[in-house]
């Protein structure tokens, strides 16, 4: 056998190997992934339940389809019910300030139609989605009584869809740095004489700030609107920072104007 036949049949040997021991590891993998996917939906719903929203229980949802469905379940959400008499319930709260000071990271927090929820200067300081449990916006009202500077202040990356805010006196939202997204909410303020005192959105958000959130967001602070209805307020937006407003849209349905516009640096 000549030199090269020799080193040839070596890496053949090598290759071999190789690709026993890749066999194993796949083997090895595939049976611990069908041994956990072996548990009842209940059981594994309740172990994603410990896991924190950002990244972990993202990164789970991706691992197929029925992981997806139950990492998503409508049963890990925080929610906001007034009408909740026991308490002991685990992810459920009986006001909004309650439910955003529990919340990790990440998490949605589902609030009850029907009735009105009092809120007042309430900080969100980290990621979280707010979604009105109603059909409509309408179904789901947020008031905000009068001697308050805000009903809700953002000092991160958040997401407000499906609710009605209302601010008596004041701003219905207060945005000081994130990327607040408003979708297919209604926002209403005093009407005259005394508009000129409200706005439904501030911002004093600076694009060159460094956001302060547990999630880095690559686009910056902003505000972007869509399908949003504006009602009284002197402006819709007043911004002290160096984001003005862009891109406006506006749709004029039978009783409504619906906007859609951003809060950005020019």
């Amino acid at each position: 056998m000549t030199v090269m036949e020799n080193k040839k049949q070596q890496q053949e040997e090598c290759n071999k190997g190789q690709l026993k021991k890749c066999q194993r590891k796949k083997t090895s993998s595939s049976s611990s992934y069908s041994r956990i996917n072996n548990l009842d939906d209940g059981c594994l719903m309740h172990i994603f339940s410990f896991l924190p929203p950002i990244p972990d229980r993202f990164n789970t949802a991706l691992v197929c389809h029925r992981w997806n469905y139950l990492a998503c379940h409508p049963r890990l959400w925080l929610r906001v019910d007034r009408s909740v008499k026991d308490l002991s319930e685990p992810g459920v709260f009986p006001n909004i300030e309650s439910a955003v000071s529990a919340s990790r990271p990440g998490d949605t927090i589902l609030i009850a139609a029907g009735g009105t929820h009092r809120i007042s200067n309430i900080q969100i300081k980290k990621p979280l989605c707010l979604i009105g449990a109603g059909e409509i916006p309408d179904d789901t009202m947020l008031t905000c009584a009068r001697g308050s500077d805000s009903a809700l202040e953002f000092l991160s990356t958040c997401k407000l869809a499906n609710l009605t805010v209302k601010a008596e006196l004041g701003c219905c939202l207060l945005h000081r740095s994130g990327r607040l997204t408003i979708d297919g909410c209604v926002l209403q303020c005093e009407s005259n004489p005394l508009d000129f005192l409200s706005c439904p959105i501030v911002s004093t958000a600076n694009s060159s700030e460094v956001v302060t959130s547990h999630i880095k967001s690559n686009s910056g602070n902003g505000v972007f609107v869509s399908q949003t209805r504006i009602e009284g307020g002197a402006k819709a937006v007043l911004t002290s920072g160096d984001l003005v407003l862009q891109r406006v849209r506006v749709v004029y349905a039978r009783t409504s104007l619906l906007f859609w516009f951003d809060v950005e640096q020019m």
